[in-house]
């Protein structure tokens, strides 16, 4: 399997490769994931649930980081077994680009499964991790956004909203009083 893309991201580089590199945050926003651990220098345990059509299962599994260009990209190596449902094993290049409004998140992956897993077919797999990248970025996103606020564009479609906020707080319904 083959994927690649692109994100913009509304935080900075080093927030989104501070993020990228906190087990908490991975384990939130990656679809499935029970748990990841560090287990070494750059090197995670982790297990999750995926379900591909009929085939469901857990999958204890090890990520390795190498080639590291902080804050800039590392490649990812991953590995993981879910017994008899299959094996899924690749790696991913991740880079990321600052920009005007936040940084930009690119991504390669080439992987391949086995068992019972890849009799499902290649176009479900695909389906089914596309969705998976999918759900990651939009979490990824909240999580971004939680922790660092909204991107300044949404912040300034909002006018007033501070002080409608204030005016909620102190009882005067954000409107403006000659005295």
């Amino acid at each position: 399997m083959e994927m690649q893309g692109t994100r913009q991201l509304a935080v900075t580089q080093q927030q989104a490769w501070d993020a990228l590199n906190d087990p908490e945050v991975l384990k939130a926003c990656i679809p499935g994931c029970d748990g990841i651990e560090g287990a070494g220098e750059n090197a995670y345990a982790i297990t999750m649930a995926i379900k591909v059509g009929p085939v469901s299962a857990k999958f204890k599994g090890a990520i390795q980081l190498s080639d590291i260009q902080a804050p800039s990209s590392y490649t990812i190596g991953f590995e993981g077994s879910g017994g008899p449902a299959g094996f899924g094993k690749g790696t991913s290049r991740v880079m990321l680009t600052p920009g005007d409004s936040g940084c930009e998140l690119g991504y390669t992956v080439h992987a391949t499964v086995g068992g019972k897993i890849a009799q499902v077919g290649q176009r479900l797999i695909d389906g089914v991790a596309k969705s998976m990248a999918e759900k990651f970025f939009t979490r990824f996103d909240e999580e971004m956004q939680r922790r660092h606020g909204p991107a300044p564009e949404e912040a300034a479609q909002q006018p007033g909203a501070l002080k409608k906020l204030w005016g909620k707080l102190t009882g005067g319904e954000g409107k403006e009083t000659d005295t």
